[in-house]
């Protein structure tokens, strides 16, 4: 999850440098899953970027491997700001949800499960 705090919007594809405790790496936004709605907690997935203030769901890819953990088992190894690499102004604040790629559920896998 990012708050975005920047005039200009976040989009996929978009690059920036990420700072995860003391490491720097390029990052680019891979994908905008959804922009939620604070004032609802709706999750809008139709948005394609993020506003100054908005918070939203992302999957970042960096350049070298990032040590990360889930933010909820440890606030230091599971948050990063993004920068903006031409001005170098902080320009997001994020927290990691998952690491690594997200499962998938087959459909066989689900049916087996029921049997057993």
């Amino acid at each position: 999850m990012v708050c975005w705090m920047a005039d200009e919007p976040l989009r996929s594809g978009a690059r920036y440098a990420i700072k995860h405790t003391t490491r720097s790496a390029k990052a680019i936004i891979e994908d905008l899953r959804y922009r939620m709605d604070v004032n609802t907690l709706q999750r809008d997935q139709a948005s394609v970027e993020l506003g100054l203030n908005e918070i939203g769901r992302v999957r970042i890819r960096t350049s070298t491997p990032l040590l990360l953990d889930e933010y909820r088992l440890s606030r230091s190894t599971g948050g990063f700001i993004l920068i903006d690499e031409t001005t170098q102004d902080t320009v997001g604040a994020g927290m990691v949800v998952r690491t690594g790629p997200e499962p998938e559920l087959q459909i066989d896998d689900a049916h087996e499960g029921l049997a057993a």
